[in-house]
């Protein structure tokens, strides 16, 4: 597997396993191979419904919808292994 295959992997596994959440905006972020575990380490972000912002800024069209983002890892053989939360730093 390479990155490129791995990326698609976590993407359509993203898509599968949250379906019925009506998830939007599914895009890929980042992608590392962790040699010590031997797997995949790819980063996807996504927005729900429940992050779209009630306001006149959303009417308008000039306030996005928050980002939801898992970290999805993936044997070197392609089976997933894990599906966790990355939480991003609190801007200052």
């Amino acid at each position: 597997m390479n990155a490129k295959q791995a990326a698609e992997t976590a993407k359509r596994y993203i898509a599968d396993l949250m379906s019925d959440e009506g998830i939007e905006n599914l895009g890929f972020e980042e992608v590392e191979f962790e040699e010590a575990r031997q797997c995949w380490k790819v980063t996807v972000g996504f927005s729900r419904p429940w992050d779209h912002k009630n306001t006149v800024l959303t009417a308008l069209g000039e306030n996005r919808p928050g980002r939801s983002y898992k970290i999805i890892r993936i044997s070197d053989d392609g089976e997933v292994e894990s599906v966790v939360d990355r939480v991003l730093p609190a801007s200052s």
